[in-house]
C-alpha cells in the first residue's frame, strides 16, 4: 500500500489502519478468517468482474488468507486515489 499510495497518510479511522490524502482513501483490517478491505461501494463496483471470486458488500471486500492478490489491492488503492472515490 505504501508503495501504490506514496503520498497518502497513514491513519486510524473508524478504529482501523486507513489511507488518507485529503480523505479516507480506503480502511483495511484482519479478522478471523479475512482480511477485510473497505475502498467504498463505487470501488466495489467498478471492479466487480475481477472481485467475483470473493464475498463483497457494499463498500467491503473480504479476502480469505492465503487468496491476496497484491496486484490487484494496489490497482483498487490507486484507481480511490486518482478518482477521488474513497471509503
Amino acid at each position: 500500500m505504501k508503495k501504490a499510495l506514496p503520498e497518502a497518510e497513514e491513519r486510524i479511522s473508524w478504529s482501523m489502519p486507513t489511507f488518507w490524502k485529503g480523505h479516507n482513501i480506503l480502511h483495511f483490517a484482519a479478522s478471523k478468517k479475512h482480511i477485510g478491505l473497505y475502498p467504498g461501494s463505487a470501488a466495489v463496483e467498478e471492479f466487480s468482474e475481477e472481485l467475483k471470486n470473493y464475498k463483497t458488500d457494499k463498500g467491503t471486500i473480504r479476502i480469505p488468507y492465503g487468496k491476496v492478490d497484491t496486484d490487484l489491492i494496489r490497482r483498487i488503492a490507486i484507481w480511490c486515489y486518482d478518482t477521488g472515490n474513497h471509503a
